[in-house]
């Protein structure tokens, strides 16, 4: 029963997700039932979005590219100023279900809140094109109230921070060391955007990678697929 109610948020989320006109569709999460971690001939496969053109991406092991960008009361918030801390980017659409679904029960219900109170700075962006799904400051100033979102959010309207990092999906989470290195970047844990069966071993690849960060230990994982709606830029 629980497997059909995940089918039945994956099939409405894409839909959801999809504006008309909007020629990115999102890329389909895969059943996250326990023998979905079997492979299996009739699974849905999770395709890659395609990178933004002409875009200058972020990669594993080099420096994160700097940004200045203004949060919903336009004070601007660079990222330069948080060296010396980890800090993590969340990219947000308040629309999107997959987002909506994170912070309500899912990924990012508490550890940003468990991980800001050890000292980790934690940003959500928003690169949505005006007039796209989500990306109005009234509808983030709501979601941020709704989901308890006690860090800043910030937005990217042009789009040039998100094609820098090459985000492609909402959410899709990235890690960046003291020493302002990309350490991370992907999904926030196993269940590739759908709700977990309630036998089924969740890993949340971001509070793993914080973890690690952490205790001086290598990060176990460092890139995995993001899922979720495109970004819309």
């Amino acid at each position: 029963m629980n497997k059909l109610i995940s089918l039945t948020f994956v099939a409405a989320a894409l839909a959801a997700c999809t504006q008309p006109g909007d020629a990115s569709a999102p890329a389909a999460p895969a059943a996250t039932s326990a023998a979905a971690q079997q492979p299996r001939a009739d699974a849905p496969k999770a395709k890659a979005a395609e990178a933004p053109a002409n875009a200058a991406q972020a990669k594993i092991g080099q420096p994160a590219p700097d940004f200045t960008l203004p949060d919903l009361d336009g004070k601007p918030v660079k990222l330069a100023d948080h060296k010396g801390k980890t800090v993590v980017l969340e990219w947000f659409n308040p629309g999107c279900p997959f987002v909506q679904l994170a912070h309500r029960k899912g990924g990012l219900k508490d550890v940003p809140a468990q991980q800001t109170a050890n000292g980790v700075v934690w940003l959500a962006i928003n690169s949505g094109a005006p007039g796209k799904q989500g990306a109005t400051r009234e509808e983030n100033v709501k979601a941020k109230a709704e989901f308890g979102m006690a860090y800043p959010i910030l937005l990217d309207e042009k789009g040039d921070v998100g094609r820098a990092y090459g985000a492609q999906r909402t959410p899709h989470m990235y890690v960046i060391d003291p020493q302002g290195t990309l350490v991370y970047a992907g999904a926030i844990d196993s269940t590739k955007g759908g709700e977990p069966e309630p036998d089924e071993k969740v890993t949340n690849y971001v509070d793993v990678a914080l973890t690690e960060l952490a205790a001086g230990k290598a990060i176990s994982t460092k890139e995995t697929e993001a899922f979720g709606c495109t970004v819309k830029y």
